[in-house]
């Protein structure tokens, strides 16, 4: 009986073990992009940061638009009442005290303007976040997509190395029975060397990736990520139009977005500074306490004479400026945008041609004339170089479908961060 309960324990520790490993296995993201992307929406310092800046910015809103603190004065006048006393500091004790209550009063619409301008740079703030985020999400997107090509790189690697084996063991049986020349084997033996040596630097290169990645996510260096499973569908080339892509980008990325904001304050700025034209005001209520009562009370009322015009339109100047140097900067983000775009969906569809044309013909030729060339020279009718020759071009095949494929990925992203949005 004690050891059926025993037993019984030993397996519930085994299958809770079990479990755990499991769940801690499913939790690690990296198999999807989208695992990645909802980690990293959370955990990158880049994207952190430019969120609460654009935080920051629209706190910056209400004290914009706010009059400035009211100020209070003291003047206690004539301390010694004639000499009669020495010098006292006493409201009570003095010949008067004068209490001044004063409010400054920009001049009309200066407030709104201030206001509206900060409303504006908040906008482009919260734009200048999500371009960040697009920028964040497209390197998430092509380092998945490079790991899914090393990874792929990696398995076919190991995958024709099993196959120079193979071609080893059939050079040594011809060379024992005197059929084929030695150098066949050793030429064998070096080809599978270098491919050793390529996993040795395919397995740093992942490592690097990995290293990549974990910054991204906000991660440290070495945490565990799971291996890609497999790639976004591309879209159909009818999504892929470039007027209607030019589009959506024009109305939805937000470089343009901040940018157009960034257009925006600057013509309030100039507004503003038009204004600075005008005069500021200042009034204030002014109690005066002989003793100890109030028995006098005086208005007053204070503006700042704008004598200073070189200065004001030296101001007025610098806005006109800056208004013209953020459309320039407006029109050269979009230039480089839509060119960018242009190029994306070019390269998108001769990734997607290549990958076609390697998957229907090109891997099948080659696999063909790899079966010909080992059934060749077991019968002795071709040499070993022939051979090589034949398992390189199916190597190389292999390796451009899944280049062309990943290379198909990352253009969809850079396509996905000039439009701000997924396709």
């Amino acid at each position: 009986m004690k050891r059926i309960t025993t037993s019984r324990k030993i397996l519930c520790v085994a299958l809770t073990a079990a479990w755990c490993l499991g769940a801690q296995a499913q939790v690690q993201p990296g198999s999807t992009v989208e695992s990645l992307l909802s980690l990293a929406r959370e955990g990158n310092p880049d994207f952190a940061s430019m969120r609460y800046e654009a935080d920051a910015a629209a706190e910056r809103i209400t004290p914009a638009g706010a009059l400035p603190d009211p100020k209070l004065r003291t003047e206690l006048m004539d301390i010694t009442k004639g000499g009669s006393q020495s010098a006292s500091l006493s409201p009570s004790r003095v010949g008067s005290t004068r209490y001044t209550l004063m409010q400054d009063i920009p001049w009309f619409g200066k407030r709104d303007l201030k206001r509206e301008i900060a409303e504006l740079e908040a906008e482009g703030a919260k734009g200048r976040a999500y371009g960040t985020w697009s920028e964040v999400a497209t390197k998430i997107k092509t380092t998945y997509a490079q790991l899914y090509y090393l990874v792929r790189n990696e398995s076919l690697t190991k995958e024709i190395l099993d196959l120079m084996l193979r071609l080893e063991k059939i050079a040594q049986v011809r060379y024992a029975g005197g059929l084929a020349a030695q150098q066949d084997v050793i030429r064998a033996q070096v080809e599978q060397t270098s491919m050793r040596n390529e996993l040795i630097a395919l397995e740093t290169e992942h490592h690097h990736l990995m290293t990549r990645m974990n910054a991204l996510l906000g991660r440290p260096a070495s945490a565990p990520l799971a291996m890609p499973e497999g790639l976004r569908p591309l879209p159909m080339p009818a999504k892929l139009d470039y007027v209607s892509l030019e589009e959506r980008a024009r109305a939805r990325n937000p470089m343009l977005s901040a940018e157009e904001h960034r257009i925006k304050a600057a013509e309030k700025s100039r507004d503003l500074a038009y204004k600075n034209r005008y005069p500021d005001l200042t009034v204030g209520v002014v109690p005066n306490q002989m003793q100890n009562e109030v028995k006098q009370w005086d208005l007053m009322f204070e503006i700042n004479i704008p004598l200073q015009q070189s200065s004001r339109r030296a101001q007025e100047r610098e806005a006109e400026a800056m208004v013209s140097a953020s459309r320039a900067k407006r029109d050269a983000t979009s230039n480089q945008l839509l060119a960018d775009l242009s190029t994306n969906i070019s390269e998108l569809e001769a990734a997607r041609r290549t990958e076609r044309l390697t998957t229907d013909s090109l891997l099948p030729q080659a696999e063909l004339t790899l079966k010909a060339a080992l059934a060749g020279y077991e019968t002795g009718k071709v040499d070993f170089a022939t051979l090589l020759d034949a398992q390189r071009q199916i190597r190389q095949a292999k390796l451009n479908q899944i280049k062309s494929r990943a290379e198909a990925q990352v253009r969809l992203a850079e396509i996905e961060r000039i439009l701000g949005e997924d396709l």
